[in-house]
């Protein structure tokens, strides 16, 4: 008696479970070729010029001038594609002057002269992490192809 009685109920329950199962898969946006070669680019550049830290940031003004519009259009570029707010977060991450990463660094840099070789090392390390982290959320996206 009591497997038919649970038998309606789960009738009855079940497109609430389905329905339930959908809602609770995150939608994200497919991978996009040219968001993986920004991130990847990007990374490349901010490595090299983070490298320079160790000498005076005049020298370098233009260089971390235009790393800092690199890093604002791939913020810009992830911002505006739909379904991408994990991806968006890290960039706001990375440029962030407030933050332990790319922006905190170039702004120490700029208000310090000059960084210990020591630290730069270091923030670089994290400085990568935090790139990795945009190549590898794009890299884990479906291919158009396989959705």
């Amino acid at each position: 008696m009591h497997a038919i009685w649970m038998r309606p109920l789960l009738a009855r329950l079940a497109p609430i479970f389905v329905v339930l199962a959908v809602l609770s898969c995150s939608v994200t946006s497919p991978f996009n070729e040219r968001a993986y070669d920004i991130a990847t680019t990007a990374k490349v550049d901010a490595l090299a010029v983070v490298t320079s830290a160790t000498e005076p940031y005049a020298t370098h003004a233009s260089e971390v001038h235009a790393l800092k519009l690199e890093i604002d259009k791939a913020y810009e570029f992830a911002k505006g594609r739909p379904h991408n707010e994990e991806a968006t977060q890290q960039w706001a991450i990375i440029r962030d002057p407030q933050r332990n990463s790319l922006g905190g660094l170039l702004r120490r840099w700029q208000e310090r002269g000059t960084l210990d070789g020591a630290f730069v090392a270091e923030a670089q390390a994290l400085i990568a992490d935090g790139f990795d982290t945009v190549i590898e959320l794009e890299s884990g996206k479906r291919r158009p192809s396989e959705q």
